[in-house]
Protein backbone atom coordinates (compact mmCIF):
# COMPACT_ATOMS: atom_id res chain seq x y z
CA UNK A 1 0.00 0.00 0.00
CA UNK A 2 2.81 2.58 0.80
CA UNK A 3 4.19 2.21 -2.73
CA UNK A 4 0.63 2.90 -4.16
CA UNK A 5 0.21 6.19 -1.86
CA UNK A 6 4.09 7.04 -2.93
CA UNK A 7 2.77 7.00 -6.74
CA UNK A 8 -0.29 8.73 -6.16
CA UNK A 9 0.87 11.83 -3.84
CA UNK A 10 3.79 11.36 -6.73
CA UNK A 11 2.01 11.89 -9.61
CA UNK A 12 -1.59 13.31 -9.16
CA UNK A 13 -1.32 15.24 -5.56
CA UNK A 14 1.82 17.11 -5.59
CA UNK A 15 2.18 18.67 -9.35
CA UNK A 16 -1.67 20.90 -8.21
CA UNK A 17 0.38 21.88 -5.07
CA UNK A 18 3.54 22.73 -6.97
CA UNK A 19 1.30 25.01 -8.82
CA UNK A 20 0.50 26.90 -5.86
CA UNK A 21 3.91 27.13 -4.64
CA UNK A 22 3.21 24.38 -1.90
CA UNK A 23 4.26 20.55 -1.97
CA UNK A 24 3.37 17.60 0.26
CA UNK A 25 5.85 14.85 1.56
CA UNK A 26 5.66 11.59 2.46
CA UNK A 27 6.10 10.55 5.96
CA UNK A 28 4.53 7.22 6.16
CA UNK A 29 1.45 5.03 7.10
CA UNK A 30 0.19 4.59 10.57
CA UNK A 31 -2.38 1.10 9.99
CA UNK A 32 -4.37 2.55 7.68
CA UNK A 33 -3.40 6.76 8.34
CA UNK A 34 -1.29 8.29 5.79
CA UNK A 35 0.99 10.56 7.16
CA UNK A 36 2.62 13.39 5.25
CA UNK A 37 4.49 16.54 5.79
CA UNK A 38 2.93 20.13 3.82
CA UNK A 39 5.79 22.25 2.69
CA UNK A 40 6.21 25.97 1.10
CA UNK A 41 3.03 27.56 0.74
CA UNK A 42 0.86 24.59 1.90
CA UNK A 43 2.73 24.92 5.84
CA UNK A 44 1.36 27.91 6.84
CA UNK A 45 -1.92 28.26 4.27
CA UNK A 46 -4.97 28.66 6.28
CA UNK A 47 -6.37 26.47 4.53
CA UNK A 48 -4.49 23.40 4.41
CA UNK A 49 -6.63 21.59 6.44
CA UNK A 50 -9.31 21.09 3.54
CA UNK A 51 -6.60 20.78 1.21
CA UNK A 52 -5.87 17.64 3.30
CA UNK A 53 -9.07 16.34 3.51
CA UNK A 54 -11.18 17.62 0.55
CA UNK A 55 -7.99 16.70 -1.82
CA UNK A 56 -5.30 14.72 -0.36
CA UNK A 57 -7.71 12.34 1.44
CA UNK A 58 -10.30 12.27 -0.99
CA UNK A 59 -8.09 11.08 -3.81
CA UNK A 60 -6.01 8.79 -1.92
CA UNK A 61 -9.37 6.98 -0.83
CA UNK A 62 -10.76 6.73 -4.74
CA UNK A 63 -7.84 4.89 -5.52
CA UNK A 64 -7.03 2.75 -2.36
CA UNK A 65 -10.54 2.43 -0.60
CA UNK A 66 -8.76 0.92 2.98
CA UNK A 67 -7.32 4.55 3.77
CA UNK A 68 -8.79 6.08 6.40
CA UNK A 69 -7.49 9.34 7.23
CA UNK A 70 -4.67 11.44 6.25
CA UNK A 71 -3.10 13.38 8.66
CA UNK A 72 -0.45 16.40 8.47
CA UNK A 73 2.67 15.62 10.95
CA UNK A 74 4.82 18.40 11.81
Amino acid sequence: MEEKVRQILDEKIRPLLQRDGGDIEFVGLDGKRVQVRLRGACAGCPASQMTLQMGVERLLREEIPEIESVVAVP
